[in-house]
């Protein structure tokens, strides 16, 4: 599984970026969780207000943290 979790580095981004690592953890399953930070490939997905959550190339949350259970429901 392909995560990336899009923002610039403000903190609700590495909030975001740490609640993924640990649904992750939890659900014990193999993902790759990569930080981009880069303007130009977070406006490739469409996407304006960050955080988001990218699950293998699909757009699943943007413009919030949401909370590890809703995370490990989404993956």
């Amino acid at each position: 599984m392909d995560i990336k979790v899009l923002g610039t580095g403000c903190a609700k981004c590495k909030s975001l970026e740490e609640v993924t690592r640990k649904a992750v953890e939890e659900k014990g399953i193999d993902a790759n969780v990569e930080k981009v930070e880069d303007l130009i490939q977070i406006m490739t997905y469409g996407v304006m207000t960050t955080p988001a959550l990218v699950i293998d190339g699909k757009v699943a949350v943007k413009g919030r943290v949401p909370s590890v259970e809703e995370i490990k429901d989404l993956l």
